[in-house]
């Protein structure tokens, strides 16, 4: 399998978790307690910081895109549990943060590679 399926899985994954949250914080359920600018500034400013070489198919990179999206899969999984209002929401979270998790990995490191030679 071609290592750049993977990337273009990873670059979709990303789009819908960046879609999510930008939609998550601004028009289906803003916070109350702290200002839309700030939730967002904390919630998707991670995930620019990478971005440019990430969409270059830089390996090092898709590696750090890799570890950042594990933190929004943490944040995914408290929210399902914590929050029954938002548990949708936090579900398509954890699902496009695994996806880019995968997508990312395998286009650094290929599963079914024959490293023998």
């Amino acid at each position: 399998m071609n290592p750049r399926y993977f990337h273009w899985f990873a670059v979709s994954a990303f789009i819908g978790l960046f879609g999510l949250l930008m939609l998550w914080q601004t028009v289906l359920f803003p916070s109350t307690r702290f200002p839309i600018s700030l939730s967002l500034f904390l919630s998707v400013t991670p995930l620019l910081i990478p971005l440019r070489q990430f969409l270059n198919a830089n390996k090092k990179s898709c590696s750090w895109m890799a570890y950042l999206s594990l933190f929004y899969f943490i944040h995914g999984a408290i929210e399902c549990y914590a929050n029954a209002d938002e548990r949708w929401l936090a579900g398509l979270e954890v699902f496009f943060s695994l996806s880019l998790f995968f997508g990312a990995a395998f286009y650094v490191r290929p599963p079914f590679q024959n490293t023998q030679k």
